[in-house]
């Protein structure tokens, strides 16, 4: 059942109206998604959050050393080596050499894994695949431009 709260943003929004409401809405949708990774997490029993789901999401396709995996997440190098140990103390992910050069690590999921991990993936996914099915095509692409464009605003923006 879809609930009925787009009907209010169907009107022309000021940039004073959006910061409004983004200053309100945005804590809450986060902790929101904090929320439910962890809820989700409980249901494959392990503590996992958004920053697992991210680096999972990343290892589904493809195979990635430790380093690429921490450029693709924005994080240190020694941020996603603790991602990556926390993924792998869970059972989800396997850590190797790379034969051509040994001072590399590559990470991927681990074979039997595979299933659990994607059905964790598409529980913490659930509210966000839901609120985007009830978007058209274009809001879809407007709304994660305006996510883009935020993120790179804030990591243009010198922290205080």
């Amino acid at each position: 059942m879809k609930r009925q709260t787009r009907s209010r943003w169907q009107h022309e929004c000021t940039v004073p109206e959006g910061m409004r409401q983004l200053l309100l809405l945005l804590p809450r949708v986060m902790h929101g998604l904090r929320r439910r990774s962890d809820v989700t997490a409980t249901s494959v029993e392990c503590t996992l959050g958004s920053r697992h789901a991210s680096a999972l999401s990343l290892l589904q396709d493809d195979q990635l050393t430790v380093g690429c995996l921490a450029g693709r997440l924005g994080l240190t190098l020694a941020t996603a080596s603790g991602i990556v140990a926390e993924l792998e103390r869970v059972g989800f992910v396997q850590r190797r050499s790379d034969p051509a050069d040994r001072r590399r690590t590559i990470v991927t999921i681990v074979p039997e894994q595979r299933a659990t991990v994607e059905e964790w993936l598409r529980a913490a996914a659930g509210p966000i695949v839901r609120v985007l099915e009830q978007l058209s095509p274009e809001e879809r692409a407007s709304f994660v431009k305006a996510m883009d464009l935020l993120e790179t605003e804030l990591e243009a923006t010198p922290k205080m």
